[in-house]
């Protein structure tokens, strides 16, 4: 699958793995979809390589407020 650079943003960078994991199945929970982009070069060297979540455009918004501990200002898409 061919995923287009310019539909999805970065929300978050972490260091651990752990927490990017974390943060990734808070954004999945609500429903939307979401991926970790570099997240095996992070386990291997997490100091020179911090995996980034990445949602689609549409749903930053929802996403970031999920992230702080906000709720969704608006009703969250479906995928």
């Amino acid at each position: 699958m061919q995923l287009d650079p310019e539909q999805f943003v970065t929300i978050g960078r972490y260091i651990d793995p752990v927490e990017a994991h974390m943060a990734k199945g808070v954004v999945e929970s609500a429903g939307l979809e979401c991926f970790l982009q570099g997240e095996n070069a992070n386990n291997l060297l997490g100091v020179a390589f911090r995996a980034r979540l990445l949602v689609h455009r549409k749903d930053e918004a929802a996403a970031k407020e999920l992230l702080t501990g906000g709720e969704p200002s608006g009703e969250l898409s479906e995928s």
